[in-house]
């Protein structure tokens, strides 16, 4: 499956099919497993309230529904990396009839809950690091669509790129 998706050395050394963007996008996600930092305590409010906790755990939740949905969309189009292979078909139904990017939606989702959740200022750091890599992410991959996918230009304008009306996450035109 790794090959499948056309990850090799060569790639990670040069980042010639955008494993940079990949390597940057797994190392923010993976740190969200890093504990709330600052701590509660040194802010002055312990324990973090509840309501907060609830509303980022729901945002987590919703976020990887919209995952599961997005993976299920993309079927065999399916890979981690922002350029577009060979094999891949545009997929402009189902979570990405209203989103061009819905996995890196979720992402943002989940991310805004667990930062919600922790009350973490690191991980409100994480979450802004993650809206800066998977907006150039997106940009990277909608260059490969355009220039594959004669109708692509029409469909970037009229759907939203990852968050509606957020000017980094959203652009009509590239």
């Amino acid at each position: 499956m790794l090959k499948g998706w056309g990850l090799s050395w060569g790639g990670w050394l040069d980042n010639r099919r955008g494993e940079w963007w990949l390597l940057a996008q797994l190392t923010l996600i993976t740190a969200h497993l890093c504990p709330a930092w600052p701590a509660h305590g040194q802010l002055g409010l312990t324990p973090w309230p509840l309501g907060l906790v609830i509303t980022g755990v729901a945002l987590l939740g919703y976020g990887a529904v919209l995952a599961v949905r997005a993976f299920l969309d993309l079927g065999d189009s399916l890979s981690p990396l922002p350029a577009v292979r060979d094999e891949h078909r545009l997929i402009v139904t189902g979570a990405y009839q209203r989103c061009r990017h819905p996995l890196y939606q979720a992402v943002l989702c989940c991310s805004l809950g667990v930062c919600i959740a922790s009350g973490s200022g690191l991980h409100l750091a994480l979450l802004l690091g993650l809206i800066g890599v998977l907006g150039g992410k997106a940009r990277f991959e909608e260059r490969d669509l355009r220039r594959r996918y004669p109708d692509y230009a029409t469909y970037a304008q009229t759907t939203t790129a990852i968050v509606p009306k957020l000017p980094w996450l959203d652009w009509s035109t590239l």
